[in-house]
């Protein structure tokens, strides 16, 4: 009989370096979809459960495949530790199924860009391999220096450096006394800087998953304990989102690092593989927001002798955007720049709108709250970066082809075809379909 191996992910909705992290689009998927989603693919998960206190994040886990544990009050806050929420989904899990588990998993959903491959790798470190935890580690490099004002007490402090290495040109010393000033080396002595090759080969948490056999996970409260095995993965993969600039670098590399792989491409023929994210249709929003500039024109701007401003739009999106307002949607053109182009082109498609906006989201927030719509379905279009605040605040962001990589990698979809070549027509036809 297989062995029961549930994977636990905590994702509970405080988060104050990016407010509603755990939804935060990479690639235009919730991070909590995403790491449900690398979970489901693994060959050796039975079920993905999501320990949440939000409701958000629950309907999103749920809509990705997982099933959701609520997570109570007291360990839901600043200070609660990952560990208790794992202890807790397993209570919850075992007493719904009435069957033990045998191995757990505690995946962060913090790192985007975890694998399946990752996820098989410290569950088969446990439940084949006889390991009773297993975490995921890079190689790393890097010479690590702590600061000596930084350390507890006053007194000087030695530091332990490693061993000599193997075929190393000279000897490293175990230790190295250090003053209470100053830098000092954590993982080297400051006096001997050997080749990396003649080093021991650190390797860096990622903080991704871990998998720990249940019983002695129950026993010891902690993640480590017994043998431990390290399961090693790519580096350049390594990436945990805690602040807005983590999930600026996440977006951007989002376009290279999720290549679909042979399962997708094929379809998705793989039982253990979710469906790839479906196009908007028409029941799934109320109302469409338009970018100007780079998206209903290729962002380019022809100015005359007397500086007046042309630019080139596409037929093709007048006829979508006529079909969109024909099937009653609300629609809304919102732009940067103060330019009468943007007004003119505004009046020819009969769309209300807004121009000379600095802040973007704000203005579209008012234009929601005045129109009666939940910006949970509304469909916003943009290009670059300025339009990244408005796609977190909608249920449908989407980037035009050619898109700024950090705007793609944010949307939840992305037209096939460039801004001003008719990537609006190309959105009004997944809304309506043949009726267009």
């Amino acid at each position: 009989m297989a062995p029961t191996v549930v994977a636990v992910i905590p994702a509970r909705g405080g988060s104050k370096g990016v407010p509603a992290k755990n939804l935060a689009a990479v690639g235009g998927v919730p991070l909590v979809a995403r790491a449900v989603r690398a979970c489901r693919a693994s060959r050796l998960v039975t079920d993905v459960v999501v320990s949440t206190d939000d409701a958000g994040i629950a309907a999103a886990a749920r809509g990705a495949g997982a099933v959701v544990v609520r997570r109570p009050g007291d360990i839901a806050g600043d200070t609660a530790t990952s560990e208790a929420a794992v202890l807790h989904a397993m209570d919850g899990y075992e007493a719904e199924h009435g069957t033990a588990v045998d191995a757990v998993l505690l995946v962060q959903c913090t790192s985007p860009f975890l694998t399946r491959e990752d996820i098989d790798g410290v569950a088969a470190a446990v439940v084949e391999d006889g390991a009773d935890s297993a975490l995921t580690v890079a190689p790393f490099h890097g010479f690590v220096w702590r600061d000596a004002a930084d350390d507890a007490g006053d007194a000087g402090v030695a530091a332990t450096v490693g061993e000599r290495s193997a075929g190393a040109a000279a000897p490293v010393p175990s230790t190295a006394t250090v003053t209470s000033e100053g830098g000092y080396g954590v993982n080297h002595d400051k006096s001997f800087r050997p080749r990396r090759q003649d080093r021991p080969q650190d390797l860096l948490e990622t903080g991704a998953a871990y998998a720990m056999d249940a019983a002695g996970f129950r026993a010891n409260g902690h993640r480590f304990f017994g043998r431990t095995e390290l399961v090693r993965t790519d580096p350049a993969r390594v990436l945990e989102v805690d602040d807005p600039h983590d999930l600026a670098r996440a977006r951007a590399l989002a376009p290279l690092l999720d290549a679909p792989d042979a399962d997708a491409l094929a379809g998705s023929a793989s039982p253990h593989l979710p469906a790839s994210p479906h196009l908007p249709a028409i029941d799934d929003i109320d109302a469409v927001v338009l970018d100007f500039d780079g998206t209903q024109t290729d962002d380019r701007v022809l100015i005359d002798a007397d500086g007046r401003e042309l630019v080139a739009v596409h037929r093709g999106d007048g006829l979508g955007v006529a079909a969109l307002r024909k099937a009653r949607l609300k629609l809304l053109i919102l732009s940067t720049e103060q330019n009468p182009v943007v007004a003119a082109r505004a009046r020819k498609l009969r769309v209300p709108v807004l121009h000379g906006i600095d802040r973007k989201d704000l203005a579209l927030k008012q234009w929601c709250e005045e129109q009666g719509v939940v910006p949970e379905r509304v469909l916003y279009v943009g290009n670059d970066v300025n339009d990244l605040p408005c796609f977190d605040l909608v249920g449908w962001p989407v980037a035009v082809a050619g898109a700024h990589d950090v705007v793609r990698g944010a949307a939840r979809a992305v037209t096939a075809t460039p801004g001003g070549s008719g990537a609006i027509r190309e959105i009004a036809a997944w809304l309506l379909g043949p009726s267009l």
